[in-house]
């Protein structure tokens, strides 16, 4: 498989969603993680509500069209979602592409990302706004524990 197929229309359009300095003015938390394979580098700032669901977020990628439409598509997804939806997620995105398992139906827009299956050093700036999004609810949480310790 050659990697123009990679960068389909669909990857390119989803890439071009995602707004370079997208940011929340007064975040719950914010996190940055970088891929020691690739150098892609995702920041995300979110806003949790009382029952720590996402309200919002907002991604920032330095990273290849595969890293910007992950994180697009995620920013799309997360609003409502808890850290144990991410988590499943990045779980069914993960066992895509390095197991070539089946996308759950209630997942199926992850499907899009089924073409990199064959290109494993592509697997990082794909899962990298995932883990970037945990890093973020992670804190938001420990900071929320912090303020009423």
């Amino acid at each position: 498989m050659s990697a123009d197929g990679l960068y389909n229309r669909n990857i390119l359009r989803l890439a071009a969603m995602l707004r370079p300095d997208d940011r929340i003015v007064y975040p719950n938390a914010s996190a940055e993680r970088r891929s020691s394979t690739c150098g892609s580098k995702i920041a995300v700032d979110i806003t949790l509500d009382q029952h720590g669901h996402i309200s919002a977020t907002a991604f920032r990628a330095k990273a290849c069209a595969l890293g910007q439409a992950s994180a697009a598509q995620l920013q799309n997804m997360a609003v409502g979602k808890d850290r144990i939806a991410i988590t499943e997620m990045r779980f069914a995105l993960a066992a895509c592409l390095q197991e070539g398992k089946e996308i759950p139906e209630s997942f199926s827009q992850l499907d899009a990302f089924a073409v990199a299956r064959g290109f494993p050093a592509r697997y990082g700036a794909i899962l990298l706004p995932y883990d970037a999004l945990l890093a973020a609810m992670d804190m938001a949480v420990q900071q929320k524990l912090e303020v009423k310790g």
